[in-house]
C-alpha cells in the first residue's frame, strides 16, 4: 500500500550563480505535497536549472553557487549535513530524453534497490512488479522482464525510467521535459502516469508545452529572463486553473497566449 507523500518544498530567495554569471535569482516559492507543480517558461529562463537545485544534481556541474535556502520537509539541503546521494533517494529525477541503463528491464528497476542493500529474490521481484504497476509499464512487459530495456519503444522507455525512480520510494519526482521527444500516444501515457503518481508522489514538471501544464498540474510558476543582462526571476506561482484564466501579471497572460516565448 502507497502512502501520501510528505515531500515539500519551501524556496526563500533562491539564486544560481555559474562562476561569475547569476543565472536565477530571488525565487520564493512553496511545492506542496502530493501535487503536481509545473514549471514553464521561454528558453533560457532557468526552469531546469531550477529543478536541479532540488535534488543538488548542480553540484555536479562545478563552479556552481546556490544561495538563499531550500527547504525539504523542513531540512535546509544545502546543509553540511546532508548527503546529495541520500537526497537523490529522497528526490528522484526523469530526464527530457529516455536513459535506461544498458541491461535488462528488470535491472533497470532493481538497480537501485540492490545499490541500496536489497538483495532476497522475492523482495526484489516485488519491488520491480510494484514500480513497473505504478508507471504503467507492468501489462506490456510483465513477460518479458530479461528482454534488453534498449528493445523497448521509446515511451516505454521513459516509463521504464519512471519505474527505475519509483523503485527506491522517492518522496519528490523531478521530471524535466519527460514527454517532449515522445509521440502524441506515448505523451498521453505519460501523463496518465503522472495524474495517478501525484496522491503518493509529490511532482515538479519543467514543460514547454502550455497545455500539458495545463492538463496535468496543479499548481504552475512562470519563470522568465528578460534580458541576457539579467539574471532570470519568478514572476508568478498559483493554481494552474487560476493562473491560466486570470493571471496576476500580464507577462505571464502573454507567454500563455502565445504573445512571446
Amino acid at each position: 500500500m502507497v502512502t501520501a507523500a510528505s515531500g515539500s518544498f519551501e524556496l526563500d530567495d533562491v539564486s544560481v550563480t555559474y562562476g561569475n554569471e547569476t543565472a536565477v535569482a530571488g525565487v520564493t516559492m512553496s511545492i506542496e505535497p502530493a501535487s503536481v507543480t509545473a514549471l514553464i517558461g521561454p528558453s533560457g529562463c532557468g526552469k531546469s536549472t531550477l529543478l536541479r537545485c532540488l535534488n543538488r544534481m548542480n553540484d555536479e556541474l562545478g563552479n556552481v553557487k546556490v544561495g538563499g535556502r531550500i527547504l525539504f520537509d523542513g531540512v535546509d539541503i544545502y546543509d553540511r549535513s546532508v548527503d546529495p546521494v541520500e537526497l537523490r533517494v529522497r528526490v528522484g529525477q526523469v530526464f527530457q530524453k529516455p536513459n535506461p541503463f544498458p541491461m535488462s528491464i528488470f535491472d533497470n528497476v532493481a538497480y537501485g534497490p540492490r545499490t541500496h542493500g536489497v538483495r532476497r529474490k522475492a523482495e526484489l521481484d516485488a519491488l520491480v512488479e510494484e514500480s513497473l504497476k505504478r508507471a504503467a509499464l507492468w501489462e506490456e512487459v510483465k513477460n518479458s522482464l530479461k528482454k534488453h530495456a534498449f528493445e523497448l519503444s521509446g515511451g516505454q522507455q521513459q516509463r521504464l525510467c519512471i519505474a527505475r525512480a519509483l523503485a527506491t520510494s522517492p518522496e519528490v519526482l523531478l521530471m524535466d521535459e519527460p514527454a517532449s521527444a515522445l509521440d502524441p500516444i506515448s505523451t498521453q501515457q505519460i501523463e496518465d502516469t503522472i495524474a495517478e503518481l501525484k496522491s503518493s508522489v509529490t511532482i515538479v514538471i519543467v514543460t514547454h508545452n502550455m497545455q500539458q501544464a495545463a492538463r496535468i498540474s496543479d499548481r504552475t510558476a512562470f519563470m522568465l529572463r528578460e534580458s541576457m543582462d539579467f539574471p532570470a526571476q519568478l514572476v508568478e506561482v498559483g493554481d494552474t486553473r487560476v493562473m491560466f484564466t486570470n493571471p496576476a501579471d500580464k507577462r505571464t497572460e502573454a507567454y500563455i497566449t502565445g504573445r512571446f516565448g
